[in-house]
């Protein structure tokens, strides 16, 4: 007679696997390396943590010494790129300068009054025939009696058009690809 096992206990058995490993620690290629003041390490194989090179302005490895190249403006250009803006073809540009256009005529409307944000994304919603939940809001910290410190942005597929006002109640409207992270409006974030 065959004999199975519950699958609570089979589920037991496999978590256990996973948990404890089946590798044995010595054969982690990291074993042994310590971190060092030059960065992230990694061992070499002879067990010497691999470091980055130095910039030109940190002390340099002793000659012979293995290790990482790094290049600051790739590492930027890394940090930034969920602000990288998707390509668009001229088309796809003309296509919605007329909501771009529509979008700064409503955006200096607001700009005279102190409308709240409900009203902000209903105006700029029917500019660019989309629904207020789906345009992005973001505003500073009020400026006078007027509306100000205010950006504003929504689009379909990777079309967006963006606009705002700014703290000297300058509008601007403008066609933009949509950002690598999704949105019509660029994070703040980044180093």
């Amino acid at each position: 007679m065959r004999r199975h096992l519950p699958r609570a206990a089979a589920g037991a058995v496999l978590l256990a696997a996973l948990v404890t490993g089946c590798a044995e620690p010595s054969a982690d290629p990291r074993a042994g390396a310590a971190p060092s003041a030059a960065g992230p390490s990694a061992a070499s194989p002879s067990g010497e943590g691999m470091r980055f090179c130095p910039s030109p302005s940190e002390p340099q490895l002793p000659p012979g010494t293995s290790c990482v190249p790094q290049d600051p403006a790739s590492k930027y250009r890394e940090n930034h790129a969920y602000r990288q803006e998707m390509e668009l073809t001229e088309a796809e540009r003309a296509g919605a300068r007329g909501k771009a256009e529509r979008l700064g005529a409503v955006l200096r409307e607001l700009a005279t009054g102190d409308p709240g944000e409900t009203e902000v994304r209903a105006a700029v919603a029917a500019a660019l025939g989309l629904e207020p939940n789906d345009i992005e809001y973001r505003a500073g910290a009020q400026r006078g009696p007027t509306i100000r410190n205010l950006a504003v942005a929504g689009g379909t597929g990777k079309v967006c058009v963006q606009g705002g006002i700014s703290d000297s109640g300058t509008v601007t409207a403008e066609v933009s690809g949509r950002t690598m992270d999704g949105t019509c409006l660029p994070g703040l974030g980044g180093h």
